[in-house]
């Protein structure tokens, strides 16, 4: 029977890549670690040896924490954070529990670097319409919640990507870019580990039709292509167009998780004979 303070794998589940997800912490032992390197979605690895000099900064979030087995290091670390006033639960069963799920885990080896702050900072051209929103989506909902995007002229993205220590992405010549008929968010789907997850592959479909004018391979493309340019219309700050954007792709992510099966017509046929 579970605690109060613990998560069941079917409750994460719910939460994963949405906007109301809990800060994931994962607290594993290196040993743990290197044995399998990859890591929940959008998780960020903490040392509980040193719990109480960086729980402050939770106070006050919804924080989920995860060890190997759900057991002392992740319980403690929750009961450590819960003392400086986060809201925080234990991964029941930890990660072994969650990769035993099938729930999707992310491949560590392709992280960028981090910045001072622990964050990722990514890098490409301004005014963007499709994938360059669909990937900082996918980065931020699944990868890292902080990550941080610049938009600049094309010319410069990649001197601001050296000189920034930045992660260029969608431009030619780079690793985060389209290969062949793929689009960028298809290469960040296989790189990051995530081809498993069916609502992603739905939506990469999706997501290539609209960017690479080939709307006949999903009937929905056509209304992200439409809103996609209809936001780059509404927006010259591309930050503020990123901003409205998100809520674009996690309603088509909510649809292609759970929503393909429900249709809508009016006026609601009616059940049974007239009285």
């Amino acid at each position: 029977m579970s605690l109060p303070t613990e998560f069941s794998t079917s409750q994460f589940a719910r939460f994963v890549g949405t906007p109301d997800a809990p800060v994931v912490i994962d607290v594993r032992t290196d040993d743990d670690f290197n044995e399998d390197p990859r890591m929940l979605p959008a998780s960020q690895r903490r040392n509980h040896q040193t719990v109480a000099e960086w729980a402050s900064a939770f106070a006050g979030k919804r924080v989920l924490v995860s060890c190997q087995k759900g057991l002392k290091l992740s319980q403690g670390t929750a009961a450590w954070l819960r003392h400086f006033g986060a809201n925080a639960s234990s991964l029941e069963g930890g990660f072994e529990s969650w990769r035993n799920t099938g729930g999707p885990l992310i491949n560590t080896a392709r992280f960028p670097e981090l910045d001072g702050y622990g964050r990722t900072a990514w890098v490409t051209r301004a005014r963007p319409k499709i994938d360059r929103i669909a990937c900082p989506w996918l980065i931020r909902r699944f990868i890292d919640p902080d990550a941080v995007f610049l938009f600049v002229a094309p010319s410069e993205v990649a001197a601001v990507a050296d000189r920034f220590g930045a992660t260029p992405f969608d431009i030619e010549g780079v690793f985060w870019s389209h290969r062949d008929e793929a689009c960028t968010f298809d290469t960040m789907v296989e790189e990051f580990g995530l081809l498993a997850s069916a609502p992603l592959g739905r939506l990469a479909t999706i997501v290539r039709a609209a960017d690479t004018a080939r709307l006949d391979l999903a009937p929905q493309a056509a209304g992200l292509l439409a809103a996609s340019i209809g936001l780059s219309r509404m927006f010259s700050n591309d930050l503020e167009q990123l901003d409205a954007g998100m809520l674009v792709y996690d309603s088509f992510y909510r649809w292609c998780r759970d929503g393909v099966d429900e249709t809508h017509n009016w006026p609601n046929p009616k059940s049974g004979p007239a009285t």
